[in-house]
Order: structure tokens, then C-alpha cells, then sequence
């Protein structure tokens, strides 16, 4: 090393110098001085010292830290320094202030300040705090959304009902769930709709996280200041608020889990999704929740079809439908009148339509189209379903679950729009004509024994569709039980004398010379015009001429009503053509038209027109031709319908579509079938035209307006019917008395002699009048239409002379003579016969086929085995009622049959 460089001996006193040559030992505890320090021979100058030198430095710097000193050392004894210190020296070296102790690994108070300089937080402090501070949040909001998962929708959210609506779209009714409410898929809400939410909502709502900073800040301030924490819901908050935390409370708590559940939601949760929950989650005022309901409640239209405009106005209807909606709200808040509400529905509707246009989601042309509010409907509570809905509630379900789109399990859940065939004024027309009755003519109090537990029931459908337009149930759904339109057990009596001509003029009758087997095929189409006996009491031949018998080999007498003959007539037959026959209801002549055609053919017309097969009992007796069976009055109205369109037959329906979230799921396909040929179906027609223009059914003349039909009234007098139609419209009543109370055992159809303070019930009276009444408005508004004109049809059979209505011989004297107790003609042996007593003289060997007189009797298959427009013989006994079923009262078919 140079000479240059050496330092001199410093004096032992202090300084710095001193400080690092000091001896072990030394009052600072620092280690003895390198060698280089002393002056001896070995410290002469040379690298080698240089290098022991430095490391002396350093090891003298490390030793100060262990010793608790720092870069300032107390001063050495005898050797100067900056500052003094208690008891240190006040040599002429540089000495420091000694240290107060240990450094900690936070240095608060300050070690290195004297007084409040102590207590002041240095910036790394502060900064290392805060540090600390931002990163225990980030930490703990990582780990709780790292905890949070997305929820599962609250039931109440979703919870759905079913509407159903009348013909005209318009809503009926909504059954099934707590509330009004049908969610739809993001599909079937118009873009309009959504774009409106998001322009005034929430613009970033396809690109934000799920929250708003800067809404939660404000937020946040707001709650600060004492007030709520309302502001800042994004689309999603408010989706997770409202469908699954279901918590509208303003709340720290419930805010902070929903800023974290939506945080999530947006992270997991598709947007179209998100949207599509919110908005069938949202209320829009007026009990709707969601679009759907909502559409409805205002413009009484589906989501689907909303315009713009009425989509801006839903939108702003979001922000309190209690301020916004035109109706008003007073009784809840009083300055929510309708002029205050209208004007900030309108001005809020107008502001979401011109940020629809700011943000490039609609045209200004479209724009310009709503400068004012859409009409909105007035609001409308929701109907119960007493009166006739619940009626028509029950048919449209019962439809929708038969159709086996919708299982009944299903339709309770809800969430079905069910568009119906009914005709909301046509149905309260037809009931305002049944009360018109009740009120005016039927008197409980007064005549207790005959006026008590009358009831009726009606079904008019439409001829060209068969859809359903109308039905009369009963007097309220929540207080009778049962639909008089559909399940009844009352037999329908003469009306159904219909088909048996229809048979006639579709199959023939059988060529009674041939057997049995080869008569099937050889048959003779009949006409109008044919005559057959319209005797009373007449005895019923099979279609080859002998006498009708059945297995205990009793005859059949068949009686007429009031037990006359036909006034058409000539003794000792009394023949008259079978249009007459419909026109005076002559029971006799339809009677043996059935058995010459076949009561096969008979029934298989009648399934053809549309009646249901298990509602047609009977059908082993003479007396079947003249309506033992018990067919709905849906059935009925829907089998003459088949009659007014020219053979055309179609299923009686009352649902026209269904509907859920996903669109239309079910559509009702008219189906049609050429029950019977034109030619047919106008005879029919034209016939039955005869029976209103001047015969038994001339109650129902609509004038200026052609109309068909038949009256009908049954055995005992238990039911009377009159089913009746234009070429548009085809109707059936039906009246009867039957105690409506099941804690009643064994209960049973009940004689109407005497009720309405009328003699004998025909379905010329009441039923007619009914029908009438009903179907002068329901016409109004149809354009006047005429029937076919019919073709010629069949031959006139048994226009020659005959003592008999068929070319069956006469019973020979022997037969007439002969003792045993076979079936006879003859009074003696009628009277001599081991049958059931019969009730008159007059009868022949079967005491029920006397019971007859009415369009109905108490024989196989119903109340009797014989019927006619009017009868006063007693019910059958025991035996016969076993023979015949359930006397009508207990039938469980409906409209639909057992098969749907």
C-alpha cells in the first residue's frame, strides 16, 4: 500500500478511530481491536492488514447491534461526542445518544422520539396498517364468496296459479296458486320488454359483474347518514332479492348478502337467464307477478304480443306499481290518484322510451308511435269460483287432463293459461234464463212437497265446430256439487226418438221374410212419409211379425202419452206417417220402428251422432227407441248439432289451447266425421222442424228464424228435456227434481207432478221456455240462416190397408185359447198372468210396459223400461229395477265417456 495512504497513531482519548481500535473489554462491549490497530510488527501495512482492517469494521458493526446500539453508539469513556449523555464523557470525540432498548417489530411508540414526537405514527406505519387493513377485507370477502353459493329459487317466487280464459281471450278466472302468476320463457317476452328494463334499469346489465360500486357506495352513504339503504340494485340484485333471498327489507345485513349472492349469480348464472327469472319474478301492481300475469292485468293480452310502448309503460309500473298505476291507489296512499299517477306513468314511460333510443335499442320512427300512455284496462279482482265458473272451471280442467298433454298432478303446480270455448255472455244469458224460471214459477216455501230440489240443467254448442259455448251447471258451484251440464243419471225421454229415424232413413228396416241373418243385409231404407200404428196400448211385434217377448215370456204394450192415440189416425190402427209421429210424440209408432230396424242400428245411430255408448242403457228392451238412456246435456246439444250440419259429427269440446312458460303447449284440432249422409241428416232436420213450427215444441219459435227440435218428458214424470237448434246453434235443458244432499241415503229422481204449480211437467214447458228465452240473445248478432232443403229419401212403407202396422200375422184362435201361462193378447190372460201385478187393465202381460206414457220408464236400463211424453204409472218394483241398472241414478260417466 502506498506510503500515501497510512494513517497515524491516533491518540488513545476517543473519536471514532478510537472507538474501533478499542480493547476488548471496553465499557461499549466491542471486541479487541484487529491486530493492524495496536502499532506491533505483525500489523505492519499490507494488503493482508487492509483486508483485516475492513472485516474489523464490520464484525465492530455487528457487535454494536447485538449489544443493542445501532448505527448510534454511546460514546466511549474519555472520548467525545455530538451530544451528551447521561454519564457518558465529554472527551473531544464525536459520541451518540445510547439507545432506549430493543427495536420491535412495531415500532409504536417510537423508540427514537422523545415526547408527543413519540405518539405521531411514522408514514411506514400507517401505510404497513392500511396495507394490512385493505388485505384482511380482500381476504375475508375472497373466503366469503368462495362460502356463498347460488341459492335456490324461493318457492314463493315461483309459485304459479292456472288462468283460464273465455272465447274472446278475455280472463276468466285464475285458480290453482297463491299468486297470480305465470312464468314464460325468455322467448315469449318481446325484446322491447327486456330493452326497456335495461335502458332504465340497468345499461350495463350484459356486462356488469352483478353489482353496482357505485350504487352500493351510495348506498352505503345513505345509510350513513341515517336514512335506508335503498339504491343501487343492478337487474341481477334485484332478481336474487326478489326470487331467492324473497327479503324486500332494507337492511346492512340483508344488503351485504345480497351484494355477495349476487357477485355470484352474475359470475355462474347465464344473463339471458338472470332476465328471464326477473322478470317473471318482479309484481307488477294489480296482484300480477311476472310479464305474464302482468300483460294481462293491463291489456288483457299475452306477453308476446306487447307493443313498445306498453312495454315502456311496464317498465316504469316496476318502480311502484302504487305511484304508476293509472287506476290510482288512494286507499293506500292518498296522493296516488289517478291524474298524479297517470302523469308519472307517462313521464316515466316516455323517459325509458327515449333511453331506449339513446342506447341504440329501438328507432326513432318506432319511437314516435307512442307518444302517449297505452290504453290500460280497468283493473278486475279475481273471480271466485262459485256460480257457473266453477262449472266451467271444472269441465276446461277436466278437458285439459283428457287431452294428456298436462297430467292433473301437473296442472295443480301451476303455470297453464287455458283458453276456453266459453262465451261469457251466452253463458250468462243462459243462466239469467234459468233464474228467470226459479223465480217466477218455482216456489219451495209455497209448495214444499212439489217445488223442493227442482233443478236444471243446459249446454249449447256451437253446429259448426262443436265447441262449447254455454252451459247451465246448477245454482252455484260451491253450494251443488255437480254439473247438470255434464253427470245427471235424468233420462232424456222422446228426444231421442231422433235417432231411431235416423236409423230408419240410414240402415232400413229388416225384410220380414227373410232370417234373421239374411235380414241384416236385405233391409228398405224408410221415408218420412211411412206409416206405422199410433195406437195406445199398442203390443210390439219383432221386425218378422211375431210378438215381442222376453225371457219369462212377457209381451210389451207400448202406451202414449196421456194413453191416447194418434189424433192423425184412423181406427182400429190409428196409422199415421212417422213426420206426424215426431210432431204428436206418438210413442207406439217408435216404438216398433226401432224393432223393425233393430235396436243394434238404433244405438249404433245414436253412438254415430255422438252420444257416449256407456250412457245408452237399455238397449235389450222395446223401450229403449223411446230414451231410457241418460246422456249428458253436452251429449245431447252436441248429437243435434251432428243433425243441423248436414251429418257432420265433431267431439263437443271447451278448450281451444294451452299454454305455459315455453309457449303454446296443446291445440284443439276439429275433427269431423260423416256420421250420417246429408240426405239423412236434412230429413232429420226437416222433421224436427215440424215438431216447433206446429207441434209439441212450438214454445220455442224464434221468429224470423228456422228452428229444429224435440221435446221429451219421461216416465214418472221425473225429467223433462227439450233439445233444440238453429243452423248455428244446437242447445239442450233439462229439468228434474233430485235432492241435492248426499247425507241422504238412496236417494232418487223424484215426480214432478204438480211443480211449478203445473199439472205434469213436459219438456214442452219449462224446458222449452227456457230454451227459448236463452237462445233469443244467443242468436243476436248470427246471421239468419236456413236448413238444407232435404232430398227425397226411402220408401213409404205400409201405405196399403192393414189392420196391423206390420205384415206379421195375427195371433191364431188357438194361441188366443190356449191356457198356459204364455204371453197373450187376450185381457184374460193378461189379468191371469203370473207376471208383476200389472197397474191398469189395459195392460198386457209385463206390468212395466204400462208404466210407460212418457218419454221414459221404469224397465231395463233407467227409471223404466217404457217412455213418452207424459205417463202416470207407478215406478217398477224390485225385480224390475235390478233388470234395468241403476234407475238413472247413480251413473258415473261424463261428457267425455271412459274413454276421454
Amino acid at each position: 500500500m502506498s506510503e500515501h495512504r497510512r494513517k497515524p497513531p491516533q491518540p488513545q482519548g476517543g473519536g471514532r478511530a478510537a472507538a474501533r481500535r478499542g480493547q476488548s473489554g471496553s465499557s461499549s462491549g466491542r471486541r479487541a481491536a484487529p491486530r493492524g490497530a495496536t502499532g506491533s510488527p505483525s500489523g505492519s501495512y499490507g494488503p493482508e492488514d487492509e483486508e483485516r482492517e475492513y472485516g474489523s469494521r464490520a464484525e465492530a458493526r455487528r457487535a454494536a447491534q447485538r449489544s443493542g446500539g445501532g448505527r448510534r453508539r454511546a460514546a466511549e469513556p474519555g472520548r467525545g461526542g455530538r451530544r451528551g449523555a447521561p454519564g457518558g464523557s465529554t472527551g473531544p470525540g464525536r459520541g451518540r445518544a445510547a439507545a432506549p432498548g430493543k427495536k420491535r417489530l412495531i415500532d409504536y411508540p417510537r423508540h427514537d422520539k422523545d415526547g408527543w414526537y413519540r405518539w405521531v405514527p411514522s408514514w411506514r406505519l400507517v401505510s404497513g396498517l392500511c396495507i394490512a387493513f385493505f388485505g384482511c377485507l380482500v381476504g375475508a370477502a375472497g373466503l366469503a364468496y368462495a362460502m356463498v353459493s347460488v341459492p335456490v329459487i324461493d318457492e314463493s317466487a315461483t309459485a304459479q296459479n292456472n288462468v283460464y280464459y273465455w272465447s274472446d281471450n278475455s280472463r276468466m278466472v285464475a285458480t290453482g296458486g297463491d299468486r297470480n302468476r305465470q312464468s314464460v320463457n325468455l322467448s315469449q317476452i318481446p325484446k322491447a320488454m327486456r330493452n326497456a328494463v335495461i335502458s332504465q334499469e340497468n345499461k350495463t346489465f350484459y356486462s356488469d359483474s352483478g353489482i353496482d360500486p357505485k350504487g352500493i357506495a351510495r348506498a352505503v352513504f345513505n345509510m350513513a347518514k341515517g336514512g335506508d339503504t335503498q339504491g343501487g340494485s343492478t337487474i341481477t340484485q334485484q332478481y336474487v332479492k326478489n326470487a331467492m333471498l324473497n327479503d324486500q327489507s332494507q337492511t346492512v345485513s340483508r344488503k351485504v348478502k345480497e351484494i355477495f349472492v349476487s357477485i355470484k349469480v352474475g359470475a355462474e348464472e347465464p344473463k339471458d337467464k338472470i332476465l328471464e327469472g326477473y322478470l317473471n319474478s318482479a309484481y307488477y301492481g294489480r296482484g300480477a307477478y311476472g310479464i305474464q300475469a302482468a300483460a294481462r292485468a293491463y291489456f288483457n293480452v299475452d306477453a308476446v304480443d306487447l307493443n313498445p310502448g306498453q312495454c315502456a309503460f311496464l317498465s316504469a309500473v316496476l318502480k311502484g306499481a302504487t305511484y304508476y298505476d293509472p287506476a290510482g291507489s288512494i286507499s293506500i296512499d292518498p296522493s296516488a290518484t289517478p291524474d298524479a299517477n297517470k302523469k308519472r306513468a307517462h313521464s316515466q314511460m316516455q323517459d325509458t322510451l327515449d333511453k331506449m333510443v339513446e342506447y341504440g335499442h329501438l328507432s326513432q320512427q318506432e319511437r314516435a308511435k307512442y307518444p302517449e300512455l297505452p290504453k290500460v284496462k280497468n283493473p278486475q279482482s279475481n273471480a271466485q269460483l262459485g256460480g257457473q265458473i266453477g262449472y266451467l272451471v271444472r269441465l276446461a280442467k277436466s278437458s285439459v287432463v283428457r287431452s294428456g298433454v298436462v297430467s292433473e298432478q301437473q296442472l295443480e303446480k301451476g303455470g297453464y293459461s287455458i283458453y276456453t270455448t266459453f262465451d261469457k255472455k251466452k253463458v250468462d244469458e243462459l243462466e239469467k234464463a234459468v233464474q228467470k224460471v226459479y223465480k217466477e214459477r218455482i216456489d219451495p216455501k209455497k209448495r214444499p212437497d212439489t217445488d223442493t230440489h227442482v233443478q236444471f240443467g243446459g249446454a249449447s254448442i256451437d253446429t259448426a265446430t262443436g265447441a262449447i259455448k254455454a252451459i247451465y251447471g246448477g245454482e252455484d258451484a260451491t253450494k251443488h256439487f255437480t254439473n247438470n251440464a255434464d253427470v245427471t243419471g235424468a233420462q232424456v225421454g222422446s228426444t231421442f226418438k231422433p235417432f231411431v229415424l235416423a236409423a230408419a232413413m240410414k240402415w232400413g228396416v229388416r225384410d220380414p221374410d227373410l232370417g234373421e241373418v239374411q235380414a241384416q243385409d236385405e233391409r228398405t231404407v224408410v221415408s218420412p212419409k211411412s206409416l206405422y200404428s199410433g195406437k195406445n196400448n199398442l203390443k210390439i211385434n219383432n221386425y218378422d211379425g211375431s210378438i215381442w217377448e222376453n225371457e219369462k215370456g212377457e209381451q210389451w204394450r207400448q202406451e202414449n202419452d196421456g194413453k191416447k192415440n194418434a189424433t192423425a189416425g184412423s181406427p182400429p190402427d190409428f196409422k199415421i206417417d212417422l213426420r206426424e209421429a215426431m210432431r204428436e210424440s206418438i210413442n207406439s209408432a217408435f216404438v216398433q220402428l226401432g224393432m223393425d230396424v233393430g235396436l243394434d242400428k238404433v244405438k249404433e245411430s245414436a253412438i254415430d251422432a255422438g252420444l257416449l255408448e256407456d250412457s245408452l242403457a237399455g238397449s235389450g228392451y222395446p223401450s229403449f227407441s223411446i230414451g231410457v238412456s241418460d246422456p249428458s246435456a253436452i251429449r245431447m246439444a252436441g248429437a243435434y248439432a251432428t243433425f243441423a250440419d248436414s251429418g257432420k259429427q265433431r267431439e263437443p269440446y271447451s278448450v281451444t289451447k294451452v299454454s305455459n312458460k315455453d309457449g303454446t303447449i296443446y291445440t284443439h284440432k276439429v275433427e269431423e266425421k260423416q256420421a250420417f249422409t246429408a240426405k239423412v241428416a236434412d230429413n232429420v232436420t226437416d222433421v224436427l222442424k215440424t215438431v216447433v213450427d206446429k207441434g209439441t215444441g212450438t214454445n220455442a219459435q224464434l221468429p224470423g228464424r228456422e228452428v229444429a227440435g224435440k221435446t221429451g218428458t219421461t216416465d214418472g214424470n221425473k225429467s223433462a228435456w227439450f233439445v233444440g237448434y238453429t243452423p248455428q246453434l244446437s242447445t239442450a235443458i233439462s229439468m228434474y227434481r233430485y235432492p241435492d244432499d248426499e247425507t241422504i241415503k238412496d236417494r232418487k229422481f223424484l215426480e214432478m207432478y204438480g211443480t211449478g204449480d203445473e199439472t205434469k211437467i213436459h219438456g214442452a214447458s219449462f224446458p222449452s221456455t227456457i230454451w227459448q228465452d236463452y237462445m233469443s240473445e244467443a242468436v243476436k248478432g248470427l246471421k239468419v240462416e236456413k236448413f238444407p232443403k232435404p232430398e227425397p229419401i226411402g220408401e213409404v212403407l205400409n201405405d196399403a190397408p192393414s189392420p196391423t202396422p206390420t205384415p206379421s200375422p195375427s195371433p191364431s184362435a188357438s194361441e188366443t185359447e190356449e191356457s198356459s201361462p204364455s204371453p197373450s193378447p187376450s185381457p184374460s190372460e193378461t189379468e191371469t198372468s203370473p207376471s208383476p201385478p200389472a197397474p191398469t187393465q189395459t195392460c198386457g202381460v209385463i206390468d212395466w210396459n204400462c208404466d210407460d206414457g212418457n218419454d221414459g220408464g221404469n224397465g231395463p236400463g233407467g227409471n223404466g223400461p217404457g217412455g213418452s211424453d207424459g205417463s202416470e204409472s207407478p215406478s217398477p218394483s224390485a225385480s224390475e229395477t235390478e233388470e234395468g241398472g241403476n234407475n238413472g241414478n247413480s251413473r258415473g260417466n261424463t261428457i267425455w265417456g271412459a274413454n276421454g
